[in-house]
């Protein structure tokens, strides 16, 4: 189905907001209000530890994020749907797991194809039909596809126009970098077009600030990169101010992963390590687009999230970090990359003033994948069967009007493709180690471990006791769950869908 006609048949209820107040299955009206704008804020490899307002031991200061906090509502139990950037970028925009898509593990590249399908409703399509301006500035890490004048990968016509990018999923306007920071080409692209043509091969080998070698776009500066999205979205959030009309603004940082680049005014302020300088830059950026809201007078109904994509990565030198008594994990196992919850439990924070209480904290699990239905839910809008399959609203946490739990389960997926599934107190994991980067990492260091662990994170959230062989009638129900998500296509109520490819919830031993 072409993309218009498919969205031509998306039953969306447009018009002014309705606010639900869920009680079981009914639902009651509020009075109407204005729609509010929504800026969400993505920041890269930033671990649940490195802020201040949810580690009490923390040895960063993050005031600008602290400040979001105090004003808002903070989430502790909050899960990125993978732990690895682009499959948690792709569940945000289209509120569906990656794993249904063709990326069943990993993550794509700067000179990868689309993943995202032109056809797929996204979270920007169903703000752009209630109403909203859509903007998205950052990075992108999700795909499009370049003009080639070569066979290989990186042979690259810089000069044409790139297709099937963020404008196809809805998208208003984009200014974008294609992949990670540290990932090839190294070009700004607006509006489907690069800014500036690559003039030079650049690389660097720092032991903090590396990056592989590409070419490289005469406007880019990788130790600009931040601040210059910074700016931008700035300038995007006064200018759409100005308007009075309701925006979506999708600001994805590249920071603080690598390559660490910390401007020269936080060089050595942590007193830790440059990855946490350079946190401590990000908190300042975020400060800046918190200031944009309030001076453009849009403070009040302005829902801004802030949020990250997964743990920290090692990269970052997290044993130095340790040396000196920050654990940017928290005290929860493992970091990026891993199905321990150090890998994917991540910061959130979610401050809306005239609707969220100031100073609240939730401790119900959320997924990022749930911002579509959320949005849907504030706006009293329909999504279709074929839309957000994974996606569950949580406007009852947020106005907290419900104390039962929104999800009945949420499932997160590791590096190589590994599957977790928590439900209640219950964490399944169908892997035999971290499925990720820390030990026991897959392969050899796994072997003789059980294939499945079973963890009680209400006596035990490091994750260090093994309750598989106990509660085989746990381990049985949880993967009967997970296998029925999957032969689903969804994990919501609906008509079931079908996910693109094979889905293994057990990997095959290689």
């Amino acid at each position: 189905m072409k993309r218009r006609a498919f969205l031509k048949n998306c039953t969306l209820a447009a018009g002014a907001l309705a606010l639900p107040g869920i009680s079981g299955c009914s639902m009651t009206r509020k009075p109407r209000i204005k729609k509010p704008n929504i800026v969400y804020i993505l920041c890269d490899d930033m671990g649940y530890g490195d802020l201040s307002c949810l580690n009490e031991n923390s040895k960063i200061n993050t005031p600008d994020i602290d400040k979001i906090a105090q004003e808002g509502m903070v989430f502790t139990d909050a899960h990125s749907g993978s732990a690895v950037c682009t499959p948690t970028r792709y569940g945000i925009i289209t509120g569906r797991y990656s794993w249904r898509s063709k990326l069943k593990e990993g993550v794509t590249y700067g000179y990868s194809e689309h993943l995202i399908n032109p056809d797929r409703m996204t979270v920007a399509d169903l703000l752009k039909q209630n109403g909203y301006y859509t903007g998205c500035i950052g990075k992108w890490h999700l795909g499009w596809d370049w003009a080639k004048n070569g066979p290989k990968e990186e042979d690259v016509d810089f000069s044409a126009p790139v297709k099937n990018g963020p404008d196809v999923n809805g998208f208003d306007y984009y200014y974008m970098l294609p992949a990670s920071l540290d990932m090839a080409p190294y070009v700004y692209v607006e509006n489907g077009k690069v800014t500036a043509q690559p003039d030079r091969q650049t690389e660097s080998k720092d032991k903090y600030g590396w990056w592989h070698m590409g070419p490289t776009g005469s406007d880019f500066h990788h130790d600009d990169v931040t601040p210059n999205f910074t700016r931008r979205g700035v300038k995007f959030i006064k200018e759409r101010a100005a308007t009075g009309k309701p925006f979506f603004l999708y600001l994805p940082l590249p920071s603080p992963h690598t390559p660490i680049l910390p401007s020269k005014e936080f060089q050595g302020k942590s007193g830790i390590n440059p990855y946490c300088d350079f946190v401590m830059m990000v908190d300042h950026c975020i400060g800046q687009i918190a200031n944009a809201i309030q001076q453009g007078g849009i403070k009040d109904n302005t829902i801004i999230i802030v949020a990250a994509d997964n743990g920290c990565a090692p990269a970052a030198k997290i044993e130095e970090m340790t040396a000196k008594g920050h654990y940017p994990s928290y005290v929860y196992r493992g970091h990026k990359a891993d199905i321990y919850e150090g890998g994917h439990r991540i910061p959130l924070i979610v401050r809306w003033p005239i609707q969220v209480k100031a100073g609240s904290r939730c401790d119900d699990t959320t997924s990022l994948i749930d911002l579509m239905a959320t949005c849907a839910d504030i706006l009293g809008a329909k999504l279709p069967d074929n839309a957000a399959e994974d996606s569950v609203s949580m406007l009852p946490n947020l106005l907290q009007t419900t104390t039962l739990p929104v999800r009945q389960a949420t499932v997160t997926h590791s590096v190589n493709g590994s599957f977790s599934i928590t439900q209640g107190k219950w964490k399944l994991v169908l892997c035999p180690g971290s499925g990720g980067w820390s030990a026991p990492r897959p392969g050899k260091a796994t072997e003789g471990l059980p294939p499945v662990q079973l963890y009680d994170l209400s006596v035990d959230i490091a994750e260090k006791n093994n309750l598989q062989a106990k509660h085989p009638d746990v381990v049985n129900r949880l993967t009967a769950l997970l296998q029925k998500y999957v032969d689903d296509g969804r994990s919501t109520p609906g008509k079931p869908q079908t996910n693109e490819g094979e889905t293994l919830i057990m990997r095959k031993a290689k």
